[in-house]
């Protein structure tokens, strides 16, 4: 029987939706966009303005962004790439919400990431809170979006 697999992503500027379009390919897998109900300007991503929108919901990490819709068929898939740009050393709040969005009980979640410099620090822990325990969540591997596809089959292969 044919594992069903999902890459699910977050992408406030478009580096992270290039990256989970060329994962999708690679794997097979379906593709499902993480949208918040408002969407991100430039001056709501703007980390170095104590008082942008990014900035206010990563000091407040219980802060959960509305999401636009919440009609991803979770229940269809066992594994899930879940990929989101690392904010604050960790994976935007919008993530949680999704996550407390669906029930993702006994199945694998594997995360990947894009980022300006920091690697997954305790992104894995934080969102392991956001999930039902029996819900595997395995850090996967920070991409550029500008992998191979060969490169990113090779990995594949060890998740």
């Amino acid at each position: 029987m044919k594992h069903q697999t999902l890459v699910a992503y977050f992408s406030a500027s478009g580096v992270t939706a290039g990256a989970a379009k060329r994962l999708a390919q690679a794997a097979g897998a379906d593709l499902y966009e993480i949208r918040p109900e408002t969407p991100y300007t430039n001056a709501d991503l703007d980390w170095r303005n104590p008082h942008s929108r990014s900035s206010v919901e990563m000091n407040d990490l219980s802060s959960r962004p509305a999401l636009a819709d919440r009609d991803a068929n979770i229940a269809g898939y066992d594994t899930i790439f879940l990929g989101f740009p690392i904010w604050w050393g960790v994976a935007p709040t919008v993530v949680n919400t999704f996550l407390e969005s669906y029930d993702f009980s006994g199945k694998k979640i594997v995360l990947f990431a894009t980022s300006g410099g920091s690697g997954f620090g305790r992104t894995a822990e934080a969102l392991k809170q956001s999930v039902a325990p029996d819900t595997v969540i395995v850090t996967g591997r920070l991409l550029s979006g500008r992998e191979s596809e060969g490169s990113l089959k090779k990995w594949l292969r060890t998740v």
